[in-house]
């Protein structure tokens, strides 16, 4: 397979700016990469979707920006679009993609009561995929499963610089703790990458006993793996932000993100 020229991004793609919390921790192994940064503000919030609509939608769109684009890889930074779309996005797409799964593996390795909470949409949680994660790997675990729609909306705001909602939050951990054993959760999955945005909030509800996990790190670590050996720009180059035009949500200022090295917005 041919090496892909220096200047080939890493495209990141979301339904909104979750995806930045895989971003950062890639940036940090990868600090020279050329980025493109895709958000379908059109779609959001894909937790609401159906499964129908979304694995028509996403490999549709991730198509479009793929062939505008020309990344050497993409990474679909989101657990719902992930869990529904990843399949259909790999039949349609000649290129590595790498999905965001639900951290529930290292969760089952750090309880010690046995009880693991997942936060995640509405649309991931009801997944047979994370059914099978369960399975393979939390045998044994009771794992609980909670879907947040507020969640999404509190971490776009907060990035916005707007004030987040207690009570979303305080709702978001309730809907785990009120179900039967939940008083016993000592792990919770942060199963959708908006959520991490909203960690020091989540960490003070759930409590000081309550370790909370998401999967950035190793979708960092992977994007690095399956990299290793391409050239890349000597120096860092600014990264581009991509939105689907929305009249109700309109992109976000630069200076929000501006700290993960994107200096430039289109709209599409």
């Amino acid at each position: 397979m041919q090496s892909p020229a220096p200047d080939a991004p890493i495209l990141f793609f979301d339904s909104g700016l979750g995806g930045l919390t895989v971003l950062g921790p890639t940036r940090a192994l990868l600090p020279t990469a050329p980025i493109v940064y895709a958000a379908d503000y059109a779609g959001l919030p894909y937790g609401q979707k159906s499964e129908d609509e979304l694995a028509a939608r996403v490999p549709a769109l991730l198509g479009r920006l793929v062939e505008r684009y020309q990344p050497r890889l993409a990474v679909i930074a989101c657990n719902t679009a992930s869990t529904i779309a990843l399949a259909h996005v790999r039949a349609a797409l000649d290129l590595p993609i790498v999905g965001t799964v639900p951290a529930i593996k290292p969760a089952a390795k750090l309880t010690k009561s046995g009880v693991i909470g997942v936060l995640g949409t509405e649309a991931t949680v009801r997944q047979p995929y994370v059914d099978d994660l369960s399975a393979r790997f939390a045998d044994g675990k009771t794992v609980l499963r909670h879907g947040s729609p507020g969640l999404v909306t509190g971490a776009e705001a907060k990035l916005r610089g707007e004030p987040v909602d207690p009570a979303v939050i305080a709702r978001a951990i309730a809907g785990l703790r009120d179900q039967p054993g939940g008083d016993a959760i000592d792990v919770i999955v942060l199963a959708c990458t908006h959520f991490p945005l909203l960690a020091d909030e989540l960490q003070t509800a759930a409590g000081p006993g309550v370790k909370l996990i998401d999967g950035a790190d190793g979708i960092a670590r992977r994007i690095a793996d399956l990299t290793k050996g391409q050239p890349w720009p000597a120096v860092a180059t600014p990264g581009l932000a991509v939105f689907t035009r929305s009249a109700e949500r309109p992109p976000p200022p630069l200076a929000t993100l501006a700290p993960y090295g994107i200096d430039r917005i289109e709209t599409i």
